[in-house]
């Protein structure tokens, strides 16, 4: 098995005024050139901008094809990674309006609503404009339609890891709240002729979750983690009607989670932690948290903000 890794510039809709920034690394067959069907597909949610600090650590890890490399290097080379990058900026502030309704000017959310579903049906179509434009590319050298078997199994769909870094973590909670208040629909299926290397639906997409990472998140405002304890129960619930679980693991540095200018970001954290923790003693081990603090003994900094993506632990 080989790897396709690029850049693509897709729009979310057909007639899209913006386009995406989207880098992918997809697992590519070794006898036909094209995607085939990966164990999982690993999406990751970019924040806002910082250019121009002259740290070479900060400028690689701002990168997008850099860090679909270190998604794909902690999980394997059966894993599809995706680094989407916000379409709109207001300076160096990632807009992230198509995902989030809600947000103002500067991209910070003023709530969390499931109406429309628009996290996870933008997700569906967005990842299926830049599947189809890797297929484009790849088209000269094709000798067989896209698509394949997982190993081993003629009816497998992979699963979703879903990552959002800084202000990236503000998508995170918009689909937390969307897989709350979602139905599960364990019949939902991957179509098996072309479109099995990603969930073609927001129902697919939902129940195809199975981790959730909070990479070094927060704001400028309220709403850096869901603290709202209707919303956790009802994912615990959900959880509890369908086939799989969900872990969530909170990546966290002392330039978020100890900042003393933004003290909410650590209370928001702790009131997540303590929502998800008591809700999983009552999950039967489907629902389950982990927190993990990385450079403790570390002045905060903006460079422990980027290196906690390559130091994360995702096992």
């Amino acid at each position: 098995m080989e790897r396709w890794s690029g850049i693509l510039k897709v729009p979310l809709f057909p007639g899209s005024r913006g386009h995406y920034k989207v880098a992918a690394s997809l697992c590519i067959s070794t006898s036909s050139r094209n995607p085939t069907v990966p164990l999982m597909n690993a999406i990751f949610f970019n924040g806002d901008r910082v250019r121009g600090t002259g740290n070479p650590v900060i400028e690689r890890l701002s990168d997008l094809e850099s860090i679909a490399t270190i998604i794909v290097s902690k999980l394997g080379n059966n894993v599809n990674a995706w680094v989407i990058e916000a379409s709109k900026f207001n300076g160096p502030f990632a807009v992230y309006k198509d995902f989030i309704p809600s947000v103002n000017e500067w991209g910070e959310p003023k709530s969390y609503d499931s109406t429309g579903y628009p996290a996870s049906t933008s997700i569906v179509s967005l990842l299926s404009n830049c599947l189809n434009e890797v297929k484009n590319t790849l088209s000269s050298r094709l000798e067989e339609p896209c698509g394949g078997e997982a190993p081993g199994s003629s009816f497998f769909w992979p699963k979703t890891l879903l990552f959002g870094f800084s202000k990236g973590g503000s998508v995170l909670n918009q689909i937390v709240t969307e897989l709350a208040f979602s139905e599960v629909k364990s019949n939902v299926v991957f179509s098996q002729v072309e479109h099995d290397i990603l969930p073609t639906s927001k129902e697919s997409l939902l129940n195809s979750i199975t981790e959730i990472h909070y990479v070094d998140v927060g704001l400028n405002s309220a709403g850096a983690y869901i603290t709202d304890q209707d919303i956790i129960n009802r994912i615990r619930k959900r959880i509890s009607e369908g086939d799989s679980g969900i872990r969530f693991v909170l990546h966290g540095t002392p330039r978020q989670w100890c900042d003393s200018m933004r003290v909410w970001i650590g209370k928001e954290k702790d009131t997540m932690v303590h929502l998800l923790d008591a809700e999983s003693q009552k999950s039967g081990g489907t629902l389950s948290v982990c927190e993990r603090f990385y450079f403790a003994n570390k002045p905060a900094n903006m460079q422990m903000h980027f290196e906690v993506i390559e130091s994360m632990d995702i096992t």
